[in-house]
Protein backbone atom coordinates (compact mmCIF):
# COMPACT_ATOMS: atom_id res chain seq x y z
CA UNK A 1 0.00 0.00 0.00
CA UNK A 2 1.70 3.37 -1.37
CA UNK A 3 0.86 6.23 1.34
CA UNK A 4 1.67 9.44 -0.38
CA UNK A 5 4.22 11.96 1.42
CA UNK A 6 1.85 14.91 2.68
CA UNK A 7 3.39 18.15 4.20
CA UNK A 8 4.12 17.93 7.76
CA UNK A 9 1.06 17.16 10.39
CA UNK A 10 -1.12 15.92 6.79
CA UNK A 11 -1.76 12.27 7.12
CA UNK A 12 -3.83 9.62 5.48
CA UNK A 13 -4.86 8.11 8.65
CA UNK A 14 -6.68 5.21 7.10
CA UNK A 15 -3.91 4.05 5.42
CA UNK A 16 -1.42 4.86 8.34
CA UNK A 17 -3.60 3.03 10.32
CA UNK A 18 -3.53 0.11 8.29
CA UNK A 19 -0.05 -0.24 8.40
CA UNK A 20 0.69 0.77 11.86
CA UNK A 21 -1.55 -2.37 12.24
CA UNK A 22 0.45 -4.24 10.08
CA UNK A 23 3.63 -3.75 12.78
CA UNK A 24 1.46 -3.84 15.76
CA UNK A 25 -0.65 -6.58 14.60
CA UNK A 26 -1.11 -7.76 18.30
CA UNK A 27 -2.21 -4.04 19.63
CA UNK A 28 -6.20 -4.09 19.84
CA UNK A 29 -7.17 -0.37 18.57
CA UNK A 30 -11.12 -0.51 18.81
CA UNK A 31 -12.14 2.25 16.81
CA UNK A 32 -15.67 1.91 15.75
CA UNK A 33 -16.93 5.39 17.52
CA UNK A 34 -13.68 7.46 16.44
CA UNK A 35 -12.03 8.47 13.31
CA UNK A 36 -8.69 6.39 11.84
CA UNK A 37 -6.58 10.12 12.90
CA UNK A 38 -7.99 10.04 16.85
CA UNK A 39 -7.25 5.89 17.06
CA UNK A 40 -3.95 6.46 15.34
CA UNK A 41 -2.91 9.20 17.31
CA UNK A 42 -4.11 7.62 20.69
CA UNK A 43 -2.30 4.88 19.93
CA UNK A 44 0.81 6.31 19.42
CA UNK A 45 0.62 8.15 22.64
CA UNK A 46 0.12 4.84 24.10
CA UNK A 47 2.95 3.22 22.46
CA UNK A 48 5.21 5.89 23.86
CA UNK A 49 3.44 6.65 27.19
CA UNK A 50 4.30 2.69 27.80
CA UNK A 51 0.56 2.28 28.54
CA UNK A 52 0.31 -0.74 27.46
CA UNK A 53 2.82 -2.30 29.82
CA UNK A 54 2.64 -3.11 33.37
CA UNK A 55 3.68 0.71 35.51
CA UNK A 56 6.52 -1.25 37.13
CA UNK A 57 7.95 -2.16 34.00
CA UNK A 58 6.94 1.17 31.94
CA UNK A 59 10.15 2.62 30.17
CA UNK A 60 10.37 6.53 29.73
CA UNK A 61 9.08 7.96 26.55
CA UNK A 62 12.44 7.94 25.25
CA UNK A 63 12.94 4.68 25.34
CA UNK A 64 9.62 4.19 23.60
CA UNK A 65 9.93 6.53 20.75
CA UNK A 66 13.93 4.91 20.26
CA UNK A 67 12.05 1.23 20.18
CA UNK A 68 8.85 2.40 18.16
CA UNK A 69 11.49 4.33 15.51
CA UNK A 70 13.32 1.16 15.33
CA UNK A 71 10.48 -1.06 14.31
CA UNK A 72 8.84 1.08 12.07
CA UNK A 73 12.47 0.92 10.42
CA UNK A 74 12.71 -2.78 10.49
CA UNK A 75 9.17 -3.10 9.20
CA UNK A 76 8.09 -4.43 5.72
CA UNK A 77 5.91 -1.34 5.10
CA UNK A 78 6.12 0.85 2.16
CA UNK A 79 9.23 3.56 2.67
CA UNK A 80 6.77 6.24 2.57
CA UNK A 81 4.87 5.02 5.05
CA UNK A 82 7.63 4.70 7.47
CA UNK A 83 8.23 8.25 7.11
CA UNK A 84 4.82 9.07 7.72
CA UNK A 85 4.50 7.13 10.85
CA UNK A 86 7.91 8.33 12.27
CA UNK A 87 6.69 11.82 11.50
CA UNK A 88 3.80 11.24 13.75
CA UNK A 89 5.58 9.84 16.14
CA UNK A 90 8.03 12.96 15.73
CA UNK A 91 4.67 14.77 16.48
CA UNK A 92 3.05 12.92 19.12
CA UNK A 93 6.79 13.19 20.89
CA UNK A 94 6.55 17.10 20.80
CA UNK A 95 3.29 17.42 22.34
CA UNK A 96 4.06 14.88 25.19
CA UNK A 97 7.37 17.04 26.03
CA UNK A 98 5.13 19.91 25.25
CA UNK A 99 2.85 18.94 28.37
CA UNK A 100 5.48 18.54 31.16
Amino acid sequence: MEVGLLAKGEFNYDELLSEYRMIWNHRILASSDRSSEETLTEAVKRELLDENSHPRIRKNKFEKYFSAINRITQSPISNEAKVSLIQLHNDVMEDLIKER
